[in-house]
């Protein structure tokens, strides 16, 4: 196929993905200038896509006034995150919590508040305040998708985006897809474009072995991170592995903001109580890990000493919204919240700044270091986004991709690079006798269980990175049966560039920082003389994955005597027991 036999759509602004962050982008940008054409690609479908497709059941990092300032805000963050964090985007956001919480207020999202009308805030954090229930986040979808009508936004569902496009000048250039249903390519051409496209949630292999029945939307593998590495743009902090607690066998969040504020903890099997904080640092998951290995575990949910209408408040919640399999699953395992503790355990590993803080390398205006490309949410580098930061730089990238394409002219498309990545496209559907996706997906996910996942040892690394490149050296032999198929192929492809990334990047970090996300057993300690940086993981001259150290900015907060705060949350009674 030529590349004069494939539509060129032209629009201003691109937004690839369709969860959280790329809806409230799109609408962004066309309330900052409804004359300009912006379009939202979304490889399923925008009504029901992202990882709050079920809706959501709180904020786990609202900045209220009255409740928080957003310096203390920016503090809480920094010492959760052991300092390596850009604090003038943390800024940029907690400056612009609240009135996003007002807009989404008057959309119709429903937030809890009390007698007096004022937001229901609720403490989880080791220091301040910054939880707000949503009993009624079901509706977060419904809200997006009329807004997105609402304000004549383009959408193009069931496109997925396998690379993105650079013109002569280095500025981005648009995108290159295939079409999930049919198998036919689509290039988009773009003056700006916003990648919102969510963790890598396919790169570690759950414990049940089914490939998408992962902590994260399964939708979300990690393609945006490959793509914003292949156009030359620097990730940030990948060794910074998401790891999270979660009910044992179900494969989602243990919901410590739900049930936290009201009386239930984490407990060991025991009843007791061993952290002081619930909320989900990579230090509390080093505790919980600990706690799991030793004789006191396994690890618990503890609700059952709590009121039975408070339990019923838990319920509600918890079985209606975000994912409401979670009480049948209960059911099916007689499990009563009433009658004894919920055993959880501990996550696979993936890329997620939500929870942690790995992700391509972007500012305090969303802007990567490729020109004219933006990212926002899970997938960006901000620590600690959750939905409400990927509301927020959703809104900051839409704003910054606008006035981008100001003075952009229309960029000129690489056609010899097109060509290139059609062939990719299309080489597994050419394939007659070949390797599934669906194999070699396992293979690769298992290897990032068996060789990368925390605790991290040298050797055990090298060994992975050796076998990850030996996959990626079979993947010619790739073969899809049909446009479904395709598409996991692109997807894998993906996974494997997200699984090198892991590893060089943990090889990388000869040291332990953020708690189990990662610790190195051969270099325990953490070594802020050596190692106070980010680090950069980026394509070198040559086409090769390469790694350095990206400067800390200067601090807008300083960190006082609170700055080791988060490595003093194990209960002494616990730990002496």
């Amino acid at each position: 196929m030529k590349i004069n036999d494939i539509p060129v759509i032209d629009t201003d602004v691109l937004v690839i993905g369709g969860g959280t962050a790329g809806p409230m982008a799109a609408v962004t940008a066309k309330e900052q200038n409804p004359s300009l054409n912006v379009m939202l690609l979304e490889k399923a479908n925008v009504k029901r896509s992202g990882a709050i497709s079920m809706g959501m059941d709180g904020l786990n990092n609202a900045v209220v006034p009255g409740h928080a300032t957003p310096e203390q805000y920016v503090k809480e963050i920094t010492i959760a995150n052991d300092g390596i964090v850009h604090q003038p985007a943390l800024m940029a956001y907690a400056t612009r919590s609240f009135p996003m919480i007002e807009k989404l207020d008057s959309w119709g999202v429903h937030f809890q508040k009390d007698e007096t009308g004022d937001y229901d805030m609720k403490k989880v954090h080791h220091l301040g305040t910054y939880v707000l229930p949503m009993p009624e986040g079901h509706n977060v979808k419904k809200i997006l998708y009329r807004r997105l009508r609402r304000n004549r936004v383009q959408i193009e569902n069931r496109f997925t985006a396998t690379r993105l496009l650079k013109d002569p000048d280095g500025k981005i250039a648009g995108m290159i897809g295939v079409n999930t249903r049919t198998a036919e390519p689509i290039i988009i051409r773009a003056k700006a474009v916003i990648m919102a496209t969510g963790a890598a949630g396919r790169l570690g292999l759950p414990t049940s072995g089914y490939l998408f029945g992962t902590y994260e939307n399964p939708a979300n593998n990690g393609d945006g991170h490959a793509m914003a590495y292949h156009v030359g743009a620097d990730l940030a902090n990948l060794e910074c592995f998401q790891v999270n607690p979660l009910l044992k066998d179900y494969n989602g969040p243990a919901c410590a903001y739900v049930t936290g504020p009201l009386g239930g903890f984490t407990a060991n099997a025991f009843g007791e109580r061993f952290i002081e904080c619930d909320y989900w640092s990579g230090q509390m998951m080093l505790e919980f890990f600990k706690e799991l290995e030793s004789g006191t575990g396994p690890v618990f949910l503890k609700l059952d000493h709590l009121a039975e209408e408070t339990i019923q408040e838990i319920e509600t919640v918890l079985h209606t919204n975000e994912r409401p399999t979670r009480g049948r699953f209960h059911e099916g395992r007689d499990v009563n919240y009433r009658q004894r503790m919920v055993e959880m355990h501990i996550s696979e590993v993936g890329f997620c700044s939500g929870h942690s803080a790995s992700g391509v390398w972007t500012d305090e205006t969303g802007a990567t270091t490729v020109p004219g490309l933006y990212c926002a949410g899970d997938m960006a580098s901000v620590a600690h986004n959750y939905m409400l930061g990927a509301f927020v730089y959703g809104q900051i990238c839409g704003e910054s991709a606008v006035e981008f394409v100001k003075s952009r002219s229309e960029p000129q498309l690489d056609e010899d690079f097109i060509i290139r990545e059609l062939e990719r496209i299309q080489a597994p559907m050419k394939v007659t006798d070949g390797i599934p996706p669906e194999q070699m997906e396992y293979k690769v996910r298992r290897l990032v269980n068996d060789y990368l996942q925390p605790p991290k040892v040298t050797k055990k690394m090298e060994i992975g990175l050796e076998r990850i490149l030996a996959v990626r050296d079979d993947v010619p032999q790739l073969c899809a049966r049909d446009p479904h198929e395709l598409l996991r192929a692109m997807e894998v492809q993906s996974i494997i560039d997200c699984a090198e990334m892991a590893a060089r990047a943990s090889l990388y970090r000869t040291e332990s920082r953020w708690g189990l996300y990662h610790y190195r057993v051969d270099f325990p300690e953490q070594d802020d003389s050596e190692w106070f940086y980010h680090s950069r993981l980026f394509k070198d001259e040559n086409g090769r994955m390469a790694s350095g150290k990206r400067p800390i900015a200067d601090y807008l907060v300083s960190l006082g005597e609170e700055k080791d705060a988060y490595r003093k949350m194990r209960v002494q009674k616990a730990a002496n027991a």
